[in-house]
């Protein structure tokens, strides 16, 4: 079994700054770094890390050499990553000193994905297969659609959210993943509740108040309670907790125990700077004993 994702590659621009800067404000940081990231980058090494096959589909300019041999060294198959003559995207992130986060993107190569380069990548696919996308690239629904056919289990994670991204992909899609704020933007377009939406199971982190699983064929609706941390950077932790989660699930975990080690990985990831370079692995989650 695999986990196909078609997902952005970003060089992730970090700066430290005492609060995040206001509109009309010039702001010193006071530490500066450059490393991997993009939500799917990121997925993708916590997909590897949680011990299960991350295929990678995305592109990046020849400015993003080193972010694809990045992740090959990480564990991710990269042979579906393509080189175009587009700059590699990139993220501004700011980080206060509370270790929340304001990020800037710029697309780039992300946005220039083809339904062609998707169709080619998933060809080695079955339907024990696993295809996860999120908004940050181009044929989105042309891939959501290709892996559906295949019946794949598709899973979407929602962000950066646009309720209609979500709507058009809403029939191929067996896992949602939104934030809360992002299933309230939901329901008020859509006018239905979580439960009413035609997907199986749909999960909601709530940040520092854990998470709950919607089963929509059951008709339950689940709360787990966060593990307590103090956090000192957010940023990440949300894709670290969708790779552990879909990752365990392909490795056969019932969504219970995946929404657990999707959930250590997070309150590890909360507590270190940066993005795809520093997402925790099994070792982690086991060295640090949550349970």
């Amino acid at each position: 079994m695999a986990v196909f994702n078609l997902g952005s590659i970003n060089a992730d621009l970090f700066y430290q700054v005492p609060h995040l800067l206001a509109p009309g404000e010039t702001l010193a940081s006071t530490q500066h770094s450059r490393g991997l990231g993009g939500k799917g980058a990121n997925m993708s090494v916590a997909i590897a890390r949680a011990a299960a096959r991350a295929v990678h589909i995305g592109a990046v300019g020849a400015d993003g050499r080193w972010a694809v041999e990045r992740l090959l060294e990480y564990g991710v198959d990269t042979r579906n990553i393509v080189e175009l003559d587009v700059p590699t995207g990139h993220a501004v992130i700011m980080v206060d000193d509370h270790g929340e986060n304001a990020i800037l993107l710029f697309p780039g190569a992300n946005r220039a994905l083809t339904e062609k380069h998707i169709a080619s990548a998933l060809m080695a696919a079955t339907e024990a297969d696993t295809f996860v996308f999120q908004n940050e690239t181009s044929a989105q629904i042309e891939g959501a659609t290709l892996a559906s056919a295949k019946g794949m289990r598709v899973v979407y994670a929602a962000a950066p959210f646009d309720a209609q991204a979500v709507e058009a992909v809403l029939p191929m899609l067996d896992i949602l993943v939104m934030n809360a704020v992002e299933a309230q933007q939901l329901t008020d377009a859509l006018g239905m509740t979580l439960g009413a939406l035609p997907v199986r199971d749909v999960i909601v982190t709530l940040g520092g108040e854990g998470c709950r699983w919607i089963n929509t064929d059951a008709g339950t609706d689940q709360t787990f309670p966060a593990i307590p941390v103090t956090p000192v950077d957010t940023t990440g932790a949300g894709d670290t907790f969708t790779g552990f989660l879909v990752a365990g699930l392909d490795r056969g975990l019932p969504m219970e125990q995946a929404i657990s080690l999707g959930q250590q990985a997070g309150a590890i990831m909360v507590t270190r700077h940066g993005t795809a370079d520093v997402i925790p692995d099994l070792k982690d989650i086991e060295d640090a004993r949550f349970s």
